[in-house]
């Protein structure tokens, strides 16, 4: 009987991740594609906040499959698996935006709503609730103006903003991924913050 790729994907399932962690580093290539495909979407997140674009987002996340399964041997389990995927994540998004600047390129999005957690947020400031068509409309261009102000923030403020602000992740993740002592992502989230408030003020007419 024939093993269908949902048969071996519940297989995989049922594992303890340390498991098919052990089957990709042993060459298991549909392992592996279960592990990543598990984490995608945070993945393609990170990048497209960090980037303020779908395509650039998407040729990072590539760019991580592939950096991921070349390393995938010399994970050591000192962190969780998922914080060394976004740990790889930022540094490709790093390598990406330093590749665009040389184009001279840079694309504005809206973004979400702040994580529920963090009453400091500047994102929080600027709320978005169910209203008209026209109140929609001006939230959606607050939300442009906003984003625009974080693509202004050089990298290790922007980056910092986007992991805590946007993708709710804790500092002692981000701390993980950035191979920076929390104190260091505190610092900067609260400069970033300042900044975005100073800016976001002004474009605002605040």
């Amino acid at each position: 009987m024939a093993v269908t790729s949902n048969n071996l994907e519940a297989g995989y399932r049922e594992k303890d991740e340390d498991e098919v962690i052990l089957a990709c580093q042993n060459g298991d290539v549909r392992a592996y594609e279960f592990l990543v495909n598990r984490y995608q979407k945070q993945m393609f997140n990170i990048a497209f906040r960090m980037t303020g674009s779908y395509e650039e987002a998407c040729e990072v996340v590539q760019e991580v499959f592939l950096a991921a399964y070349r390393s995938i041997k010399k994970y050591r389990r000192e962190a969780r698996f998922s914080t060394w995927l976004y740990s790889i994540t930022v540094n490709q998004t790093r390598t990406r935006l330093r590749e665009m600047r040389s184009h001279d390129f840079h694309e504005g999005v809206s973004i979400d709503d702040p994580p529920e957690d963090d009453k400091d947020s500047v994102l929080r400031r600027y709320p978005s609730h169910q209203r008209g068509v026209v109140e929609e409309v001006e939230q959606k261009e607050i939300k442009e103006k906003v984003q625009e102000c974080i693509n202004a923030l050089d990298d290790e403020h922007r980056e910092v903003v986007v992991l805590r602000d946007i993708q709710g992740f804790s500092y002692d993740e981000i701390a993980e991924m950035l191979k920076v002592p929390d104190g260091t992502v505190k610092s900067r989230l609260f400069r970033a913050r300042l900044m975005l408030k100073d800016s976001i003020g002004k474009v605002l007419g605040l």
